[in-house]
């Protein structure tokens, strides 16, 4: 049986805590266990066939084929297709392939940045694969999805038409891992249909797991070259996108670049040119033709500027998708770069200066911790709170210390399995200075804290994207990171990643703080024993002979004598008078005797009295910002996540939570 909700929560904070989830030790998707299924499937001699995603219109989705074309349908097997099936021919290229009729250029584009990286690209997809020895039509790869890797097992049936596989299509008939790769990507989205439309960072980043570093084209940085050539160098993957049209079609422009389309970053070189050096990028369409004919195109007169040796080594006559040209038509014809890189280091191009990283899972939850953003800072202030004491640089990174040295992202989880249901919130990142004001503050910041604070640093808009990043130069001292949502009230789970030259230490402070106090009216000595006095002889006469009380008896004093006039709900119910009885039955006879029914009643006017107070909205209910409250004057703290949980395990559907 699959386990949902909080306890899967539960589940997966303990597998990460044992090292499940990491590249050496994935997660299996949908808990298919790889080795498990091929081990079954050779054992009987039989082909495998994935009812998790298996072979018919479901799987390709809605919306992606005609209903005419959808009936030709047919799923076969590579080896039905050709007499002698490969999952790799001559090694892994980008050029190993093209679109085909699924709009996925953004995935396809990433797999050709992912082509450059061979350590990368074995850890996608595993190299021991083939339709040799052990096949039995099973096979799998791995993504990095939302903090964790998985492991995703496939079938080898393709949709195919007229015997024709429908998407990816390898340029060697007898290959098979884009295919194969694509299918399994397809799974993790929901279906074929939920990988249409996309950017390559997302891909980017399900391939690596690593920083996604975002980059405006129409308002690039002074020093992007160098950014880019850095990236070049180092284990990164970079994608990038035209201009959208007035409509959503890819069409082709008069100067050969597709509207709206996506492309894979292949390199970046300078060449000496008619004596002055040019900065040359090098990009790839995923429909492995129709380039770029402008400057230093392939059939560009500026190639007979350069030098024998380098036009050797970088022209290419072919038509395959792949060109040339400058940084500055670059930025004038596309919009974005994205750049993902396993470590940052490449960032300001020291060797010397070792970034640190820091990963951490939170949630809004709608009238609990989804304040929304600063234009009420009473509400934003009860989003979730990571306060951060950002160190000096070591020595050796001294010299920098002006330059940026800090980066925060933060990236929102979906919350249905098929992408294209995914809508995803306008998210952004605030980060303040704790003033040393403020610093003896032990628990969670109040809105004063935020209306008298200046926000040193914030995501320069709420965008609806999968992730928003920040890249800035923090001083050495206290700060105040606070994800949230532009809109209050708004629930989904999210991972905040933070990176830092500088040793760096985080904690959330999501619990209470230390300056609440519960007004409760102090009682004098004589009046403490009179009033004891008076609950035990109380106790007696709704006691049994035993003077004890059950369940039963315990719900018929709490609802009928005790708390009358004050329930919402019907009062206590059976099961929560027996968990109180498990509480305080300190003599564990199953029944409350009359010193612990005492304990219990004190603590029942006690909490009646602080719930009274803290219902400052007098409907006789706790919103959960007052749930907050009154958990913190009963003088304890509690997590945004127990708070969470609490709404969920005892609030009503309204959200609020009512005496019981």
């Amino acid at each position: 049986m699959h386990t949902s909700g909080v306890c899967m929560n539960i589940i997966n904070a303990r597998h990460q805590k044992s090292g499940r989830g990491t590249i050496t030790n994935p997660i299996s998707f949908l808990n298919q266990d790889y080795e498990q299924m091929k081990q079954y499937c050779l054992s009987r001699r039989v082909r495998y066939i994935d009812e998790m995603f298996p072979p018919d219109s479901n799987t390709i989705g809605e919306g992606l084929l005609k209903p005419s074309d959808l009936d030709r349908v047919v799923w076969l097997r590579p080896a039905v297709m050709v007499s002698n099936p490969s999952f790799v021919v001559k090694g892994i290229s980008r050029f190993d392939f093209g679109q085909g009729h699924l709009g996925n250029c953004w995935f396809l584009a990433s797999i050709g940045a992912l082509t450059f990286h061979k350590s990368i690209l074995k850890q996608v997809v595993p190299p021991e694969q083939s339709f040799n020895e052990d096949y039995c039509g099973l096979f799998h790869f791995r993504f990095w999805r939302f903090g964790k890797w998985v492991d995703v097992i496939i079938d080898d049936k393709l949709p195919t038409i007229d015997g024709r596989i429908i998407f990816v299509q390898s340029k060697t008939p007898t290959e098979f891992w884009p295919a194969l790769l694509e299918k399994a990507y397809a799974k993790v989205c929901g279906s074929y249909a939920d990988m249409k439309s996309g950017t390559p960072a997302e891909a980017l980043v399900d391939f690596t797991g690593g920083v996604h570093i975002y980059v405006n084209l129409t308002e690039p940085p002074p020093d992007l070259w160098e950014l880019m050539t850095r990236a070049g160098q180092n284990i990164s993957l970079m994608g990038c996108g035209t201009h959208k049209g007035k409509t959503s079609a890819n069409d082709v422009l008069p100067n050969g670049l597709v509207q709206g389309h996506a492309y894979a970053v292949t390199g970046v070189k300078q060449f000496m040119s008619r004596g002055k050096l040019v900065n040359l990028v090098r990009l790839w369409n995923p429909w492995g033709q129709t380039e770029w004919n402008g400057q230093w195109s392939d059939n560009s007169p500026l190639w007979q500027t350069v030098t024998p040796q380098d036009r050797e080594m970088c022209l290419s006559m072919i038509n395959n998708g792949e060109f040339w040209m400058t940084l500055e038509d670059f930025c004038e014809f596309y919009d974005d770069l994205d750049i993902c890189c396993l470590c940052p280091d490449f960032l300001d191009g020291s060797s010397t200066c070792h970034w640190k990283s820091s990963f951490y899972e939170g949630r809004w939850v709608a009238g609990t911790t989804a304040g929304g953003s600063t234009e009420n800072y009473e509400k934003f202030s009860t989003n979730p709170q990571y306060r951060i004491k950002v160190g000096k640089l070591f020595s050796e990174c001294s010299e920098n210390q002006g330059e940026k040295n800090f980066l925060v992202s933060l990236m929102q989880m979906p919350d249905k399995r098929n992408r294209r249901l995914v809508e995803n919130l306008h998210i952004g990142l605030n980060v303040f200075e704790v003033t040393e004001e403020y610093q003896a503050n032990k628990g969670r910041f109040q809105a004063s804290f935020f209306a008298k604070n200046k926000v040193v640093a914030k995501t320069k808009s709420y965008l609806n994207a999968r992730d928003v990043m920040e890249f800035v130069m923090l001083k050495p001292g206290e700060y105040l990171i606070v994800p949230s949502t532009y809109h209050p009230n708004e629930t989904a789970s999210f991972i905040l990643t933070i990176l830092s030259k500088a040793e760096n230490h985080v904690h959330e402070d999501s619990g209470g703080h230390n300056h609440e106090h519960n007004e409760t009216e102090e009682k004098t000595p004589e009046e403490s024993v009179l009033d004891d006095a008076n609950k035990r002889n109380f106790f007696r006469q709704n006691s049994d002979k035993y003077e004890e009380v059950d369940a039963e008896m315990l719900q018929m004093i709490l609802n009928d004598r005790i708390l009358k006039g004050d329930l919402k709900s019907g009062g206590f119910s059976i099961d929560a008078c027996r968990s109180m009885i498990s509480l305080m039955d300190t003599s564990i006879t199953g029944k409350l005797n009359g010193e612990e029914f005492l304990r219990l009643w004190k603590k029942v006017i006690v909490y009646k009295d602080i719930f009274s107070q803290k219902d400052v909205s007098l409907t006789g209910t706790l919103s959960l910002n007052e749930l907050r409250n009154a958990v913190m004057a009963s003088g304890k703290r509690v997590s945004d996540d127990m708070l969470n949980l609490m709404a969920l395990r005892y609030g009503a559907s309204s959200g609020h939570m009512t005496l019981e």
